[in-house]
Order: C-alpha cells, then structure tokens, then sequence
C-alpha cells in the first residue's frame, strides 16, 4: 500500500510549525512545536525521512520524519536569502554564509568550506560530485556557475545581461536549469541547456509576474504561478504548465491568491497549489490540480497555509506479521520480510526489532532517563527523550543522537509499564522495552497489545 504526503507550513496550533498531511485518510500530523517562521519552507530529503527548513532566528533545521527528533544545523545570515540543497545520498546539505559554500554531513556533523565571494542557490547535480550555484562575474554581474565538490574545475554556465537571477532550480536530471529575471515586480522565467547554453524565454503571464517555477519529476515541464488582474476580481494566479524549451503553455486553473507556491506530485500526474486568500496575508487552502482530468480537489481549508511541499516519493506500508511471545505477555505487528535472529530479535536489511523488561518499581520518568543514558551509549552521546500518551497510559520513546555507533543500526527505544508486573525465569518484572530501528519504531509501538491486559 502506498501512502502519500505533503509537507507544509502552518500557524493553525498558534504557532508556525510544519505540517504533514497524508492524502490517505486525509489527516494532518504536527511536525514541529514553534520552530517555524513566516518564510519557512518545507524541503524533503531524497529519500523521504527528513524535512529541512530554515525556521525562527534565520536557524536552519531537520526533522525526522519517522521520529519526529529535530537538530539544528546553522544559523543562517538575517537578510540574506535562504536557498540549500539536499545531496543526492540524503546525507549532506549544501548552503551559503559569509561568502562561502557549506556542504554539511547531517550525520557526521561535519562541514566542508568552499570560499566563494557573492555565491548563492548552491545545488547539487545528479552525479553527487558537483554543485551549481549563482554567483557575480568579473563584471558583476549575476551568471550561474559549476564546480566540484571539492572546489575545483570552477566553470561559467550563463552569460546573462538581463538582470540578477532569482528562484534558480536544477531539473531532477541535472540537463536543465531555470531561474527568474530581473526582480519581484517584473519576474519572467528562462531556462537553460546545460550542454549548448542555449538559453529559453517562457512567455509568461501577461503582467510579467511569474513566480514559484518548478520542475516536475521528469525534467520536462515547468509549473509556475502566474499573476494576472481583473477589475472583478482584483490580482489573482494562474496555474500554468510549460515545456523545457517553453513550448506547449498552458493555463490549467485561477487561485484567488497573488502568487500561489506549487509543488509535482512524485509521478508528475498532479500539481498541489495554494488559494483561499482574502485580506489577510495568508491562503486558507491547499488543492491539488488532477492533470489527466484538469480538475481541482480541496485537501485543506479554513487554516492558514505559507508553504508546501509534495514528499519526493510515495511512502511503502510495511506488510505486518503478527510477533506473539507469551512469556513477556506480548503480541505486536513487525514487517513480513525481517528474519528470525532469535526468539526475542527479528532483523530485516533496513532494520529490526528486539523485546526485553525491566524490573523496577520507580517511576516511568526515571526508568527512561537511565536507559538513555546508559553508560555504554547505546543511543549516542545526546539521545532524544519524548515521554507520551500511547494505549491509555504514560509511555517513553527514546531516539538516538547523530553520533550513535553505526553498529547499533539507528536502535531507539520503547518503555511501557505492564498492566500487572509479570514473572519472567522467576523474576519479577514492571516495565516492557522494546529495541527498533527508528524509522520502524512509532508503528510497530503502536501494534502493541499485552496478552494479560
């Protein structure tokens, strides 16, 4: 079963926090507690298990999705603007600061410096092994460039003269590049043939004011909001559709917003887009346009939304098969592929689960704190603790920190207190643990059932 997602920008808690809305059943998760901000936008890793925004006080975050732990990575420049990339591994971040590329190991914590005075909108290529990124000429003026990661073999790609480039974004398969000219009030979107530097005008809306391109999964069209103006109906968007070469535009829906962020859907058959705004600053809608059958369907209303962003692929449920262990009076549901290590510790390739209790009668506060900081680290020098509500009682989750041994294949931690403490070889025990990988941990915590309950 293949379950989709689009993560987005909200203050509906209070607060401007990230969002996640599952097209299944229609439901938001809250990300975040308070550390988004007016002009964070959601960017998905490759893969799907981390979200990057840049939030309050300029700092630029992670979430993980499966777990929902958050690190902070940097404190941007205020003013400056806020574009970076994810590598193509998932495991890197590339940004701009006091004129210089950063490319950060989100799990290492380490970075790498690149002294380039000017640069911005640093993106990786396809290949891993180099970035593109804006920076001025010998002239001054604005052209995109090439280097590797390394920071060698430095290579001119434009020899633009119309103004400063804005919105840059490289096409999924690294052949094509787009941005937007001059500025905000005149904005008109080109593209560019990496291999002739052949440079292509997009006509446009008729105002000159097209904002929020963006390319779909297979490099060949572009998305974009259009301004246009009626005397009914004041400013309103189109939502438009272009081919690489602009060719074949195409008008498919109005929002009654200005300017509307849209975002492909990860099999380029859908657009998701922003509408729903009155004299407030903000949209209270998020759709989503069909393109076989050019129709719109709402998905949200009556919240204010800034942002979104369609995750890059759909998310794959897990086939369960029920684990059942009498003896620590379990029964919870773990993916069907995993294998039988022992009686307690099933392990597949992309992880695992194992059983165990704890005899004590402290409380589930203090039982948890010393599982996290068990001398031996199991979960890394800083684990993340996040005590909960889960099957009608006060439970633990324990999430490990970026510097936890590779060894330990990304274990976390679940603590229950058994209904009635049960014997185990003659001992008496209080509190049911569980061992997971942490992207498997939440919905197998969730399967769980006691057998005395």
């Amino acid at each position: 079963m293949y379950r989709y997602f689009i993560a987005y920008l909200s203050d509906r808690s209070g607060h401007f926090d990230l969002w996640l809305y599952n097209l299944a059943n229609g439901m938001s998760v809250q990300l975040t507690n308070g550390a988004g901000a007016p002009y964070s936008i959601p960017v998905w890793s490759p893969g799907g298990s981390k979200i990057a925004f840049v939030g309050g006080q300029q700092i630029l975050y992670v979430v993980h999705v499966y777990t929902g732990a958050i690190a902070q990575i940097d404190q941007l420049e205020e003013g400056a603007g806020f574009e970076f990339d994810w590598s193509p591994d998932g495991e890197k971040l590339v940004y701009t600061k006091h004129d210089q590329i950063i490319l950060y190991n989100v799990l290492s914590h380490r970075a790498q410096f690149i002294d380039y005075p000017g640069s911005s909108n640093p993106q990786w290529f396809p290949n891993g092994r180099e970035l593109l990124f804006q920076a001025p000429d010998e002239s001054g003026i604005s052209q995109l460039f090439r280097i590797r990661t390394n920071g060698t073999d430095v290579r001119q790609i434009t020899s633009n003269e119309e103004g400063p480039l804005h919105d840059i974004e490289l096409s999924p398969d690294g052949t094509f590049v787009l941005y937007t000219t001059p500025g905000a009030s005149i904005s008109l979107i080109r593209t560019v043939e990496l291999s002739t530097g052949n440079v292509f005008e997009v006509e446009g809306g008729p105002l000159a004011k097209n904002y929020y391109p963006a390319w779909s999964p297979d490099s060949m069209r572009v998305a974009y909001s259009a301004t246009n103006f009626d005397e009914n109906n004041g400013y309103f968007s189109q939502i438009r559709t272009v081919g690489r070469m602009g060719e074949n535009e195409r008008t498919w829906v109005n929002s009654n917003c200005f300017a509307t962020p849209v975002s492909w859907s990860p099999d380029g058959r859908q657009i998701a887009y922003l509408s729903g705004c009155t004299e407030q600053e903000f949209a209270r809608e998020m759709l989503v346009l069909n393109l076989s059958q050019a129709t719109s369907t709402r998905l949200i209303s009556g919240v204010n939304i800034m942002s979104m962003q369609w995750a890059p692929s759909p998310f794959i449920r897990w086939r369960r098969t029920p684990y059942i262990n009498e003896q620590y009076q379990v029964r919870l549901n773990y993916p069907s592929h995993w294998e039988k290590v022992n009686d307690l510790r099933f392990q597949g390739m992309d992880g695992f689960f194992q059983i165990s209790a704890i005899s004590s009668e402290r409380t589930i506060e203090e039982v948890c704190h010393d599982e996290a900081l068990h001398p031996l680290r199991p979960y890394g020098s800083m684990p993340a603790v996040y005590p909960t509500r889960m099957h009608n009682q006060e439970v633990c989750f324990i999430f490990p920190s970026a510097d936890q041994s590779s060894e330990m294949m990304g274990q976390s931690a679940f603590l229950i207190k058994y209904p009635k403490p049960v014997k185990i070889q003659g001992e008496t025990y209080h509190y049911f643990i569980l061992w997971a990988d942490q992207h498997h941990m939440r919905e197998i915590a969730a399967s769980l059932i006691f057998l005395s309950s």
